[in-house]
């Protein structure tokens, strides 16, 4: 509960009744649980709102199919690598000698775009 354990609880109730006393400790506590009670019947009623407006479709999810610790993604890899798709043949560019416009249009393609020029730059 928010990271404390019962040792550490019990030392917060001890400190809590002595700053407040013993006079006004019981109103604190009713207060405290009329507090718990409401929000147990908030709760109560945020859950039959959403169980009705969702309808009985929600009882047949398989909620433990959609549990993210279920899935590892070293399967899923390994089952997106082993995949029932033949291999593809990856063919080897053409070692002909280009001549002519083939040639300059792939020099054309091969060649860095030139950076723009700032005549301000420093």
């Amino acid at each position: 509960m928010f990271g404390i354990n019962g040792g550490e609880l019990l030392v917060l109730l001890a400190v809590a009744a002595l700053v407040i006393g013993p006079e006004r400790l019981p109103g604190y506590a009713e207060q405290l649980g009329q507090w718990v009670r409401r929000g147990r019947e908030l709760l109560r009623d945020a859950k039959s709102r959403v169980d009705e407006e969702l309808g009985e479709e929600v009882g047949d999810v398989d909620w433990a199919a959609l549990d993210p610790r279920k899935y590892d993604p070293r399967r899923i890899v390994r089952d997106a690598l082993l995949d029932d798709d033949p291999p593809r043949r990856v063919t080897p560019p053409s070692t002909r000698p280009m001549t002519g416009a083939a040639a300059a249009a792939h020099a054309a393609e091969r060649r860095p775009a030139a950076a723009p020029y700032d005549d301000e730059a420093t």
